[in-house]
């Protein structure tokens, strides 16, 4: 009972601390993922001298930095092509669309019109492309959240600190955190993980298989379909495909602003929604299931679960580590499992 109200003490506390702790749960987790690849650059020889940890731990951490860098520019030209064409396009979109509808919907006797004016109002009230209007926009939410924004950009540079140090120690840290094992219970924990290990791995190659793939294939398919921005709306598309929900759907909603802005008519719209939607099918009953969902083996309901739970206990974070942490969990319930029907208490009649 003492160590149940110890791990329930612990749990409501990340709870709480879940916002302080999201640069060292971000950091952990880039560790675990890039820990290997130091210790192979590591092991490289040039005669005889080797790459000392520091170096291969700063090299591995500018690299994911430049990569980070290249999406944020990649989104840069969409958002500005896009966003100041937006406030003209649109407003033509809801006539054509209000050409079509409204005959339709006079026969059944519903007269409704849509006002494109006033959406063009609207639009040039809420979506200003003057640098005025953005700084002071930007002066606003400095005054209003500035807190906010500075623990922001200090959670954000904190994580590469944190990468650096824990790159560096990752070995020594799972050996100190080995010792408080206590000894009778070594060889199981070992056992479970080893199993963690080899599903989140299995979970991490399924994954970048799932986004290489899907990159390829809107890529591709958005360039068939005359696209201006393909290359770029499809690599967002499928390398943000790890966010689950939300990368499909920042994907979808780029796509169809640029089908609005490019294509007269609706056949944009039409080629958006095809593309994306044997992607998605393509995606959720053969990608998924066979190159990630086999290999942690989550049920869906489990995985809508853990997405809202853990959203709810560690915001955008915990939309990330949701599916990986859940397969974790799905390991300790199962040991769990084991020893509960090999227990007297199950047995017992």
């Amino acid at each position: 009972m003492l160590w149940l109200a110890v791990a329930f003490a612990l749990l409501l506390l990340l709870g709480l601390l879940g916002p302080v702790l999201m640069p060292f749960i971000v950091a952990s987790i880039l560790s675990y993922v890039l820990t290997p690849w130091v210790d192979k650059l590591c092991a490289l020889r040039i005669r005889r001298f080797g790459l000392p940890r520091s170096v291969a731990a700063t090299l591995v951490i500018v690299i994911l930095i430049a990569a980070v860098l290249a999406m944020i520019l990649i989104m840069i030209p969409i958002l500005q092509k896009e966003l100041p064409q937006l406030q003209d396009q649109i407003p033509r979109f809801f006539d054509k669309l209000d050409e079509m509808l409204s005959p339709l919907l006079n026969e059944f006797g519903i007269k409704v019109r849509l006002d494109s004016n006033g959406i063009k109002s609207l639009l040039t009230e809420q979506i200003s492309t003057s640098g005025e209007a953005i700084g002071k926009a930007v002066l606003n939410s400095v005054r209003v959240g500035g807190t906010a924004v500075m623990g922001m950009i200090a959670n954000l540079l904190l994580i590469p600190i944190v990468l650096f140090y824990l790159l560096m120690d990752w070995h020594s840290l799972i050996r100190r955190l080995s010792n408080f094992i206590p000894r009778r219970f070594v060889k199981v924990t070992a056992s479970a993980v080893e199993e963690v290990d080899d599903i989140l791995a299995q979970y991490l190659r399924g994954q970048i298989l799932v986004m290489i793939v899907l990159a390829v294939y809107y890529s591709v398919a958005l360039s068939i379909a005359r696209f201006d921005l393909a290359l770029p709306v499809g690599i967002i598309t499928g390398f943000l495909v790890f966010i689950p929900y939300l990368g499909y759907g920042l994907g979808l909603v780029l796509a169809v602003i640029g089908a609005i802005l490019q294509f007269d008519g609706f056949s944009g719209l039409m080629s958006v929604a095809i593309i994306y939607g044997i992607g998605q099918v393509v995606e959720s009953f053969y990608l998924t299931p066979r190159l990630v969902g086999e290999r942690i083996g989550l049920h869906p309901l489990t995985v809508i679960f853990a997405l809202m739970a853990f959203g709810q206990l560690f915001g955008f974070i915990g939309i990330l580590i949701a599916l990986p942490a859940s397969a974790v969990i799905s390991v300790a319930v199962k040991h769990l499992r084991v020893s509960y029907l090999n227990s007297p208490f199950y047995s017992q009649t």
